[in-house]
C-alpha cells in the first residue's frame, strides 16, 4: 500500500510492483500553514481525474485517497474543504471503476498548549466534516497520522550555557532609566539551529527557555538573547527575551521539543547530536 500524486509514480509501480495497493494523494490549500506540504505533494481534482484513469489504464487498483494540511495550520476551514475534495475525488474513482475504501487524513495535529490553534478545535471542526462526507455506513476506513500529536510533548530539551557577553548600551542623557536596564547579556548554549532546535528554521517554532531554578522574588531580568555555538549568525535561538543573569555552566530548559528537532539535526560545524 503506497501513494502517488503523478503519472511517473505510476509507471513505477506498473514496472517495479503492480500489485500495489495506491492511495491518491491531493494537494490541499495550507497556505495557512507553517510547514506547507502541498508546494512539494499532492495532484489538484482536475489532475486527479486524469491519473484515476491512467491508473484504470494500467490495471492498477487504487483503493483511497490521502491529504496532508502540514504542521502550524492556522485555518480549520481548509479541514473541511480537503475532506470535501477527498468526497469527489471518491466519485471519480467510483465513476473510473474503482472500489475506493480508505481516507487518510494525514497529521499536522498541534499538542502543546501554547499553540494559537487547539487540537480539539480542529477536531471539533474535522468529526461533523467526516460524517457529512464519510458516514459510518459508507464503508470507508479513516486513518491519520498525529504523530506530532503524540510525541511533541514527550521530550524536553536541556541546554548548558558555554558562553555569555554583557553588552553595555550606550547612555545618551541624564534621562536615561537605572544602570541594569543599559545592560544586555547574550547567552550562547550547546544546541542550535543545526541541531535539536532546527525547528525554528524550518517550522518557524518559537520557544521559550524555561530556568532550571526558580528565581528569588527580588532578582534583577535583563533583556537577553541566546544563540546556539556555531560560527552562522542565523543560528539564533531567541532574540529577545527577560531572564535574570546566568552564568556558563546554567542550564535552560524548553519544553515540547520531542517532535521534527533531533531527527532532523546535523553535525554542522563538527558538534555532535545532543544525547537522548
Amino acid at each position: 500500500m503506497m501513494t502517488f500524486d503523478s503519472e511517473v509514480e505510476l509507471m513505477k509501480v506498473a514496472r517495479a510492483h503492480p500489485k500495489a495497493r495506491l492511495v491518491l494523494r491531493i494537494a490541499t490549500d495550507d497556505s495557512k500553514a507553517a510547514c506547507r506540504l502541498s508546494v512539494k505533494f499532492g495532484a489538484t481534482l482536475k489532475t486527479s481525474r486524469l491519473l484515476l484513469e491512467r491508473a484504470k489504464e494500467l490495471d492498477i487498483d487504487v483503493i483511497g485517497v490521502s491529504f496532508h494540511m502540514g504542521g502550524g495550520c492556522t485555518d480549520v476551514e481548509i479541514f473541511v474543504k480537503a475532506i470535501s475534495d477527498a468526497h469527489c475525488v471518491f466519485d471519480m474513482g467510483v465513476e473510473v471503476g474503482f472500489d475506493m475504501y480508505l481516507l487518510d487524513i494525514g497529521g499536522g495535529f498541534p499538542e502543546s498548549e501554547d499553540i494559537k490553534l487547539k487540537f480539539e478545535e480542529i477536531t471539533s471542526v474535522i468529526n461533523p466534516a467526516l460524517d457529512k462526507y464519510f458516514p459510518s455506513d459508507s464503508g470507508v476506513r479513516i486513518i491519520a497520522e498525529p504523530g506530532r500529536y503524540y510525541v511533541e510533548s514527550a521530550f524536553m530539551l536541556a541546554v548548558n550555557i558555554i558562553a555569555k557577553k554583557l553588552i553595555l548600551k550606550e547612555q545618551t542623557g541624564p534621562d536615561d532609566e537605572d544602570e541594569s536596564s543599559e545592560q544586555t547579556f547574550m547567552y550562547y548554549v550547546n544546541d542550535g539551529v543545526y541541531g535539536s532546535f532546527n525547528c525554528i528554521l524550518y517550522e518557524s517554532a518559537h520557544l521559550k527557555p524555561l530556568l532550571q531554578k526558580r528565581p528569588k522574588p527580588d532578582e534583577k531580568y535583563y533583556s537577553s538573547s541566546i544563540s546556539g555555538q556555531t560560527c552562522d549568525d542565523l543560528d539564533c535561538l531567541v532574540e529577545h527575551c527577560n531572564l535574570p543573569e546566568m552564568h556558563v555552566g546554567n542550564f535552560m530548559l524548553f519544553e515540547n521539543i520531542g517532535a521534527y528537532t533531533v531527527a532532523a539535526a546535523s553535525t554542522f560545524n563538527g558538534f555532535q547530536r545532543p544525547t537522548i
